[in-house]
């Protein structure tokens, strides 16, 4: 049974967790895609909740403070970051504009290896910078604020990741019959493109700046 004070934590660690993991990124479009597919999509969702429950609990024990005295590294991370969403956007792009060889693929049910799914969902989270600010930084931060009861605020904070990691990629086979159609994968794939490649500009722009 929580103590009276542990309800407002967990409940706020739970609404702070998802107004800032429900938007549309990199790594909410890639879920999505896979739970289009069914493809992976148990070890995506795995890999996404796991990588924020570690980071939500880092933030918490004060690495956020020793990642905002480490400038350079955001700049590497921002500098990497940048060039695994450019690469992936090019790509999605390409599907969007030549689609024949995406459709038949999706058609035929074929599937891209799990090692490949893990390490390009793994790269999607670690190398954004965005989600050590906000999960570490910002979550670590807001935590402190409830001294004792911190956990019962990260504990919400995970449970929103899970919540809405679950959702997104399970959920997403109720779309499926959209999907169908193949212009629906080309626009998919062209707003894929298009959230890459902001988001890639926007990394090497901040890490070409210094962080």
């Amino acid at each position: 049974m929580l103590s009276s004070p542990a309800w407002p934590a967990l409940f706020a660690g739970l609404g702070l967790g998802l107004s800032l993991i429900v938007a549309i990124g990199a790594q909410n479009t890639f879920v999505l895609r896979q739970g289009l597919r069914l493809e992976h999509v148990g070890a995506v969702v795995a890999v996404c909740t796991v990588s924020d429950v570690a980071l939500i609990g880092a933030g918490v024990l004060g690495a956020g403070a020793l990642l905002l005295r480490q400038p350079g590294l955001l700049t590497v991370v921002c500098l990497a970051g940048a060039a695994f969403l450019l690469t992936y956007g090019a790509m999605a792009a390409r599907r969007a504009l030549r689609p024949s060889a995406a459709l038949a693929a999706d058609a035929s049910g074929a599937r891209t290896g799990l090692a490949v799914t893990v390490a390009t969902c793994l790269a999607l989270t670690w190398l954004n910078p965005h989600v050590y600010l906000d999960t570490v930084v910002l979550l670590g931060s807001l935590s402190s604020t409830y001294e004792d009861d911190r956990w019962w605020f990260a504990a919400g904070a995970m449970a929103g990741s899970a919540g809405w990691f679950a959702g997104l990629g399970f959920g997403a086979r109720v779309l499926r019959p959209v999907f169908a159609r193949p212009s629906a994968w080309r626009v998919l794939d062209l707003v894929i493109a298009v959230v890459m490649t902001a988001l890639g500009v926007s990394l090497a722009v901040r890490g070409l700046s210094g962080g």
